[in-house]
């Protein structure tokens, strides 16, 4: 098992800006990637520090896209989308904030990193009919922001974080990371389809 997962995270790292692309898309729609865009921009701005501003940029259009077909497949649902027979709390809570604060709380949930709940945020605003040029917009700044800081503190400890990366806790705790990620997008895609076959 342990070989099977540093075999997924030395795939994504092998390729690149690339492997930002793909994780930036897994992470903002409807699967469960924890942290997996923020430390791949760590770990491959900190082995190749010229080429920061690409993989800013690659993250960055990654978290578009996925965000783009998570409005995509929200908003043909609308509030019914969002509702069921018994909304859930948090549910209540995130349309709530998105009514009052509309942009700001976008903002808020792209600039935030795991565990907060920023795919919700995206489904519910688009099932409100949040306008989505906007929103990507929000998102694009945001996330930009975002990854540049990331890239940018690599820079500077960029060598301290790759020794700090060779640490076998470390490497526990990303790969525990991946785990995690794994199991959840197998649960939200699960999630997904019962939901569309109950629709």
């Amino acid at each position: 098992m342990h070989s099977i997962l540093e075999s997924f995270a030395l795939f994504f790292f092998s390729l690149g800006g690339v492997g930002l692309l793909l994780l930036g898309i897994l992470d903002s729609s409807f699967l469960f990637m924890p942290l997996g865009n923020d430390l791949l921009v760590i770990a491959l701005t900190a082995a190749h520090g010229q080429r920061m501003l690409y993989y800013v940029a690659m993250a960055t259009v990654g978290s578009v896209v996925g965000v783009a077909i998570t409005h995509w497949v929200s908003a043909k649902g609308g509030q019914k989308g969002i509702e069921g027979d018994r909304k859930s709390r948090q549910v209540a809570y995130i349309e709530r904030k998105v009514q009052q604060h509309g942009a700001i709380a976008i903002a808020t949930a792209a600039l935030m990193p795991p565990p907060f709940p920023f795919t919700p945020f995206i489904i519910v605003a688009a099932a409100l009919q949040y306008p989505r040029r906007k929103m990507l917009l929000i998102i694009a700044g945001c996330r930009a922001a975002r990854f540049a800081i990331e890239g940018s503190l690599a820079l500077v400890y960029g060598r301290r974080i790759i020794r700090l990366a060779q640490l076998p806790s470390v490497q526990i705790f990303i790969l525990a990371l991946v785990a995690i990620s794994i199991a959840g997008s197998a649960w939200s895609i699960f999630t997904w389809v019962r939901k569309g076959r109950t629709r």
